[in-house]
């Protein structure tokens, strides 16, 4: 536990950041998953707007140090590629 007035200040102020980062990736991983059943159900148009509505989540992410800038860029290229493929199939 932490002892000086510092240390728990800072302790309050983690516990607070956690809360919100953890509503944060939660909130990533809805939009992520609407993706991923838009695909599955194969209809071209529904995944296309939930990757659409899921980039801006992603991209909001990064700049608030959520997760890692090459893990959206990854995610947003191999979602992206998924959801062309099932445009074209």
């Amino acid at each position: 536990m932490a002892n000086s007035p510092q240390s728990q200040k800072r302790a309050r102020q983690i516990e607070r950041k956690t809360a919100v980062n953890k509503a944060r990736r939660s909130r990533i991983r809805t939009f992520l998953r609407k993706v991923e059943e838009a695909i599955a159900s194969g209809n071209a148009d529904a995944a296309r707007d939930a990757l659409k509505a899921a980039q801006p989540e992603l991209m909001r992410g990064v700049t608030k140090g959520v997760v890692h800038k090459n893990t959206v860029a990854r995610k947003i290229s191999r979602l992206s590629a998924r959801v062309k493929a099932v445009g074209n199939a």
